[in-house]
């Protein structure tokens, strides 16, 4: 029994070595392998191949895509290990019209630029120019343009800045739907009511109402001109109540008289 134990035992003993042997040679290419991985990584963060190479920029409607990557101050020999979120993000908001920004990597070199603008609520216009205004009345000066594209009203006699910001936060409560039918409002106060203002609608009517819950009165607007005869144009007049006011009868009075 001793001797075939010594035979068996002997006859393992090559078959341990080989196991051993195996072992050693996964350790060694597991150990290359992380050698290996380790230099690339530092040719690769050492190298342009970890440059930007596409900005992708997203939520901007009134800044272009060119604008915000000057703000941001990314260019293609910008290291994308190298960038500061926090200066980035403090140097596009410089920018009267950028309210957020967000900003993450996507490997190997795609920086995404994910902003919001306040909201675009009316254009003001000085002799030549049209400056944009947004939701809190405030006129971006430095965006002066010398036509619009009836993204959203002008804004004409609002010589008090008061009315204006109280017109602009209107504005921007009101349904979309509705903001984009106004062309033109002219701030139009009386001694017994400086809230007074005129609208200059797209579908051709005139709407007279007040800077006050102007947002609230309005909504009924769509409901009132679905009623009228749309050969028929005049001024709707919105305020305690709504009562609409033919052109044509007023041409018929001045016939008349």
């Amino acid at each position: 029994m001793s001797e075939k134990n010594v035979v068996s035992i002997e006859d393992r003993i090559p078959k341990l070595k080989q196991e051993r042997k195996k072992k050693a040679n996964r350790r060694l290419i597991f150990y290359l392998s992380i050698f290996f991985l380790l230099v690339s990584l530092v040719v690769y963060l050492q190298s342009p191949l970890s440059n930007v190479k596409t900005i992708n920029v997203t939520g901007n409607n009134v800044l272009s895509k060119e604008e915000i990557i000057q703000l941001s101050e990314l260019t293609k020999q910008t290291n994308i290990w190298a960038i500061n979120k926090s200066n980035m993000t403090e140097s596009i908001q410089k920018n009267a019209m950028v309210d957020t920004v967000s900003i993450k990597r996507s490997l190997p070199w795609t920086v995404n630029v994910t902003i919001k603008e306040f909201d675009l609520v009316g254009f003001i216009k000085d002799e030549e120019h049209y400056m944009p205004v947004i939701e809190d009345g405030e006129i971006i000066t430095d965006r002066q343009t010398k036509s619009i594209n009836g993204d959203a009203p002008l804004l004409l006699n609002f010589s008090e800045k008061d009315y204006l910001d109280k017109m602009a936060v209107e504005l921007y409560e009101l349904p979309k739907s509705i903001s984009n039918l106004i062309s033109e409002v002219y701030w139009d106060p009386t001694e017994e009511n400086k809230n007074k203002i005129l609208l200059y609608m797209n579908d051709g009517y005139v709407v007279s109402s007040t800077i006050r819950d102007f947002s609230e009165k309005m909504t009924v607007y769509p409901s009132i001109v679905s009623q009228l005869d749309p050969e028929d144009k005049g001024i709707i007049h919105i305020g305690g109540g709504a009562y609409f006011e033919s052109f044509q009868s007023e041409d018929q009075k001045k016939e008349e008289e």
